[in-house]
């Protein structure tokens, strides 16, 4: 049995300090054989860069995913070709840099982790038709390994669904991310394919997507965007374990939700 541990959307340098703070007991609990986590939005609660990227890999994540926010921090563009650790989505343009899937060792065994972007509501990052690559990037990647666990960043629930039932059978998982609203519909499919529409968030909680409720707020009415603002109420670690076997199909699924208490003032 292999355990895959799938960390939520970290959210700004709350969501870096939750995981830190979170990650010992998270390892004690479920004993994970391998750790993903989401960190579109870990600089500033828009992309990656370079440090954070660095950072957390030295906290134990195997592999760091991205979304529409991949190429928004310049250090990390300039490195990711050297970045093993981090991926950015499958579906993008052939011209742009990093890798959208690797293959990736664990003992004797190997697991390969893609990442998948939606198409609906994305303003300045596109990729190309998800649903139509995914059986063709499963097929490549299966000839390596039976374990495959897809990250799937999509604005809709919708489209998120739509996936899911074109991947049942052919890949062990499929966490939908991007939302940064842990949704509550785990459950593997008919064909041993572990699935949830969206993870969550690591981070704040008492917030809107892990930013301060009453900067959204002026965004709303201004129209002008502010993403400097984090937020440190109510801290939580969100995500997923997944359970897989020997070959390759979810046996079971649980959302994870572990509070972190606040830096005290010394």
């Amino acid at each position: 049995m292999m355990r895959i541990l799938y960390i939520a959307e970290i959210v700004g340098k709350a969501g870096i300090f939750a995981l830190k703070q979170g990650l010992p007991e998270l390892r004690r609990r479920y004993t994970p054989d391998f750790i993903i986590a989401d960190a579109d939005g870990a600089t500033g609660g828009s992309g990656l860069g370079r440090n954070h990227a660095i950072y957390l890999r030295k906290l134990g994540i195997h592999v760091l995913t991205t979304g529409e926010c991949s190429f928004y921090k310049k250090d990390l563009v300039e490195n990711i070709e050297k970045m093993h650790y981090v991926l950015r989505p499958s579906n993008l343009n052939a011209n742009v840099p990093g890798y959208g899937s690797r293959v990736y060792r664990i003992g004797d065994k190997k697991i390969a982790v893609a990442v998948l972007l939606g198409q609906s509501g994305f303003l300045r990052t596109h990729g190309d038709n998800p649903i139509m690559l995914l059986p063709i990037l499963v097929e490549r990647l299966r000839q390596e390994t039976p374990f495959i666990i897809v990250d799937f960043h999509a604005q809709t629930s919708a489209e998120k669904k739509t996936l899911f039932a074109v991947a049942d059978g052919l890949c062990s998982a499929v966490i939908g991310s991007h939302s940064r609203v842990q949704t509550a519909d785990e459950t593997v499919l008919p064909g041993c394919t572990a699935v949830l529409t969206d993870a969550g968030r690591t981070g704040s909680i008492d917030s809107v997507g892990g930013n301060d409720a009453q900067a959204c707020i002026n965004e709303y009415l201004t129209g002008i965007p502010d993403w400097t603002h984090e937020a440190w109420g109510k801290l939580e670690v969100q995500g997923a374990m997944v359970e897989i076997d020997e070959k390759g199909k979810a046996v079971n699924i649980v959302r994870v939700q572990l509070p972190v208490e606040p830096e005290k003032e010394t």
